[in-house]
């Protein structure tokens, strides 16, 4: 397995958990801090605090419906892939993380950490 793949159900629109996802401030209070916006091509780095900062770079964006970006690079150099569905009221959001070497340290701590990451995304939404 060299891949991490999550979902949580968020009581929240698409367009909220969009920009939970998509707003540096909102992504700042339930990840990491960073200069992200949803435009391929565009560069950014988030604060991994104790692991510094991460460059990335968007890859593909649907707005409200999917958002795919290079992460950690030169140092992990994965890809995050959101997708986002209406459910009901909601929406259930859909993380792969992927690009991991196999059994690696990485991807058992972060596969470990990205449940309780997404458990938090429903108080930063708008």
């Amino acid at each position: 397995m060299s891949s991490i793949e999550c979902d949580q159900f968020i009581a929240r629109p698409p367009a909220s958990v969009w920009r939970a996802l998509t707003e540096p401030d909102l992504l700042a209070k339930w990840w990491a801090p960073g200069d992200i916006k949803p435009v391929v091509g565009h560069r950014f780095t988030l604060d991994m605090r104790e692991w510094g900062p991460q460059w990335c770079e968007v890859l593909e964006v649907e707005p409200e419906k999917l958002l795919r970006y290079t992460f950690a690079e030169g140092v992990l150099d994965t890809t995050i892939t959101w997708r986002l569905e209406s459910e009901g009221s909601g929406t259930r959001l859909f993380l792969v993380h992927d690009g991991f070497v196999p059994d690696s340290m990485p991807l058992h701590g972060m596969g470990k950490g990205w449940p309780g990451l997404l458990r938090r995304v429903e108080a930063a939404t708008v």
